[in-house]
C-alpha cells in the first residue's frame, strides 16, 4: 500500500494547482483523476478574467485574443447593450492546454500524478478506488468537481444549488476584427442564466447553462435549438467537441476542511454565484488550501483548519447570492425583455459593466495565510 503526505483527488486546475504548492514545499503528494487523458472531459469554457491573467503565470500560447466588447441580448435578440472595456477583459485560452502546462509543473515541483484512476471512498486515512490499490494519506485534498465524493467521504458540505451547462465548439477562421462576447438572456434557452457564444481564435465556443429542474427539454436538446441561430456563431462547419456538466452556484460550501482532508475548486463551491465563473476562484482558493494544509501537516493543530472557513467568504459575497436569486426569478420572455430593457438606462449599463468589467474578484486569500506557510515535511524524512 502505498503511502502519502497528501492525497489530491481531481487533475483539474485547483487539484494540480494546490498540488504543485504543496509539492514545492516539499510533502509527498500524489495526484488521481479518474480520466485517462486530460484532454478529454473538459467541462469548462475556459474564459479567464482579466485579474487572473494579472495574478497568476498562464503562458501566452495557451490563450485566446483578448476580448474588450460584450453584447447582451434579450430573447427577440434586438437591439443588444453594448458594453466596451479599454482594455482587454477576457480570453478564452485552450484548456486542453492549460491542463498540460498545470500538469507539467505539478510533476516538475514532484507531484506524482495518475490517470484513469477512480476513487471510491477515503476513510480514516485509506483511500480505495476501482481496480487499483488502496493509498493512506495523512491529508486528502478533494478537487473532484461539483458533486464531489471526497467530501461525501469525509462528511464535508456538498453543493446542492447547480446549474447544468453545455457547450458545442465550431471551427472558425481566424479574423482581424477583435472578437466578442455574445451573452443570450432568453428563459427558453437557459432557465436561470444564460446562453453564449465566445470566440478563442481558433473555435467558436456556444453555450447554454440552466438550471435542471426547468430544463425540461434537456440540455443538449436547447444547446443544438439555440446553436441554430446563435448571435455571432458559426454558420458553416460542423462540431468539433461538446462539453458539459453541472456548474454550482450556491456560493461557498461552509464546511470545507476537516483533519482529515479538505476542498477546493468546484468540490468547495468556488464559483461565482451570479456569474458562474469558477477559474479564478479556483485558483485563489488553492493558494489559501495548500497554505492551510502545510500549517496543518507541520503543526499538528486542527485549529489551522478555521482559517479555511467557508462562512466568512460567504460574507463577501451576500450581493451576488441576492442577484443569482433575481437572476433565478427570469422566468419569462416578457421578464427577460424588461431586464434588458433596464440595463440600457445609464445606471443599469453602470452596473452591468462593474460586474462585467470591475476589479472584483473572488477575495484573495485571507494576509494571514502567507504566515501559515513553513517549511514543510520533506520526503524520505
Amino acid at each position: 500500500m502505498d503511502t502519502v503526505d497528501v492525497l489530491v483527488v481531481g487533475a483539474g486546475l485547483a487539484g494540480l494547482h494546490t498540488a504543485r504548492l504543496l509539492a514545492a514545499q516539499g510533502f509527498d503528494v500524489l495526484v488521481v483523476d479518474r480520466r485517462r487523458s486530460l484532454s478529454v472531459g473538459i467541462r469548462t469554457t475556459g474564459i479567464f478574467v482579466r485579474r487572473t491573467l494579472d495574478d497568476f503565470d498562464l503562458p501566452d500560447h495557451v490563450l485566446g485574443p483578448g476580448v474588450r466588447d460584450v453584447l447582451l441580448y434579450p430573447p427577440s435578440r434586438r437591439s443588444p447593450v453594448r458594453l466596451t472595456s479599454d482594455r482587454d477583459e477576457y480570453r478564452v485560452a485552450d484548456m486542453a492546454a492549460v491542463y498540460a502546462h498545470a500538469l507539467h509543473r505539478a510533476e516538475a515541483a514532484g507531484a506524482r500524478v495518475r490517470l484513469g484512476v477512480r476513487l471510491r471512498a477515503t476513510r480514516d486515512g485509506v483511500a480505495t478506488f476501482e481496480g487499483a490499490d488502496p493509498v493512506t494519506a495523512r491529508f486528502v485534498v478533494g478537487a473532484d468537481g461539483a458533486r464531489s465524493r471526497v467530501a461525501r467521504s469525509l462528511g464535508l458540505d456538498v453543493n446542492r444549488r447547480l446549474l447544468v451547462g453545455a457547450e458545442v465548439l465550431f471551427p472558425v477562421t481566424p479574423k482581424a476584427t477583435t472578437p466578442v462576447f455574445h451573452c443570450v438572456l432568453d428563459p427558453r434557452v437557459a432557465p436561470g442564466y444564460l446562453a453564449w457564444v465566445i470566440d478563442d481564435g481558433r473555435h467558436a465556443h456556444v453555450g447554454v447553462a440552466g438550471y435542471p429542474r426547468a430544463m425540461r427539454a434537456g440540455a443538449r436538446r436547447l444547446l443544438d435549438a439555440f446553436a441554430a441561430d446563435a448571435p455571432g456563431g458559426p454558420t458553416a462547419a460542423g462540431p468539433v467537441e461538446r462539453r458539459g456538466g453541472p456548474i454550482p452556484v450556491g456560493g461557498v460550501l461552509r464546511r470545507l476542511a476537516c483533519p482529515a482532508g479538505l476542498l477546493v475548486g468546484d468540490a468547495a463551491g468556488a464559483v461565482s454565484p451570479l456569474t458562474a465563473g469558477g477559474l479564478d476562484p479556483c485558483l485563489r482558493m488553492s493558494e489559501l488550501a495548500a497554505a492551510v494544509t502545510t500549517a496543518f501537516l507541520n503543526r499538528g493543530d486542527p485549529r489551522v483548519l478555521n482559517r479555511y472557513n467557508g462562512t466568512d467568504l460567504r460574507a463577501r459575497f451576500r450581493g451576488r447570492l441576492l442577484l443569482r436569486r433575481t437572476f433565478a426569478g427570469i422566468r419569462t420572455t416578457a421578464a427577460a425583455e424588461a431586464a434588458v430593457a433596464v440595463l440600457r438606462t445609464r445606471a443599469g449599463r453602470a452596473a452591468a459593466a462593474r460586474i462585467l468589467f470591475g476589479d472584483g474578484s473572488f477575495p484573495d486569500p485571507p494576509a494571514t495565510a502567507g504566515t501559515l506557510v513553513t517549511t514543510g515535511r520533506r520526503r524520505g524524512r
